[in-house]
């Protein structure tokens, strides 16, 4: 049975340990349910099929009945309270919590990855920074970062990139970059993109005033569109992107990381136009 920190969802856990207790011993879901102190036989059964929930109570019995503790048991509440959780802000707190959790005793979970890459804006910077300059140390790396960076900060988050396998060190302040992606689940990754988008969007409005115009390219149209047509901008705004992404990869003399922020995003409620032409302005 793969680490408890491998899994997304305490559902496919707890089905996976019942799974692995009843192929090497005659074991029910009445016994798993007894183990765990509840009455009902099929308790567990429904809430591993999504049918009921683990209350509160209930984390500790079933932790408890599978025999976890520590680490392993935080986890698997973190889990449950992220599964619970009645908005997107707590999602991201519960991740949050679990990332720091693990950073406490130096486990590595998947999740917590993908949230503190993305929630923390040095983390790409430095991912992309570093293999370009000939001598990578921290402060030399901070030195070149725009926004407020730290040397103790840039030497966390290298740690952290070398250790999550985003940076792999060849030598002495010398670094490359492997081909593996961020991952994680499909619940926690949307969480952290929205973090990532907000931290970037206000590195986006300090480069106003930080940048000359030369250095920096800003433009918008305010539009009145309908579902169509937000659909088809959608698709060009994407063909866009992985056409500047193919350029970025074809350069061959990287001297500087640049943040492009594609936004589309609603200024009023829908309201019944009836057939009515709206301008654009350009801006």
């Amino acid at each position: 049975m793969k680490p408890i920190t491998e899994y997304h969802d305490y559902r496919v856990y707890m089905r996976d340990f019942y799974e692995e207790r009843k192929r090497v011993s005659y074991f029910t879901w009445r016994q798993f349910a007894s183990l765990a102190g509840f009455v009902s036989p099929t308790y567990l059964k429904l809430v591993c099929e999504g049918k009921s929930r683990l209350s509160k109570p209930g984390i500790a019995k079933v932790a408890k009945a599978m025999g976890l503790e520590g680490f392993d048991y935080t986890y698997f509440g973190l889990l449950v309270k992220f599964e619970s959780a009645k908005d997107a802000a707590e999602k991201e707190a519960i991740l949050r919590e679990l990332e720091r959790e693990a950073r406490l005793i130096k486990v590595r979970v998947v999740d917590a990855d993908a949230f503190r890459y993305y929630e923390n804006p040095a983390c790409p910077i430095v991912r992309e920074l570093a293999p370009i300059l000939p001598k990578a140390d921290p402060g030399e790396i901070a030195a070149h970062i725009k926004n407020k960076t730290t040397m103790l900060d840039v030497r966390e988050v290298l740690q952290f990139l070398v250790k999550a396998g985003f940076l792999l060190k060849t030598g002495k302040g010398t670094y490359e970059q492997t081909e593996k992606s961020v991952k994680g689940s499909k619940e926690a990754i949307p969480l952290a993109m929205r973090s990532m988008n907000r931290e970037m969007a206000k590195l986006g409005v300090q480069a106003i005033d930080t940048d000359g115009v030369e250095e920096r390219n800003y433009s918008g149209v305010t539009m009145g569109i309908d579902e169509t047509a937000y659909a088809r901008i959608v698709e060009e705004i994407n063909a866009c992107r992985k056409k500047v992404i193919d350029i970025a990869r074809e350069c061959q003399n990287i001297n500087q990381v640049y943040r492009l922020n594609l936004q589309l995003f609603p200024l009023t409620d829908k309201v019944s136009t009836r057939g009515k032409k709206k301008e654009t302005s350009n801006e």
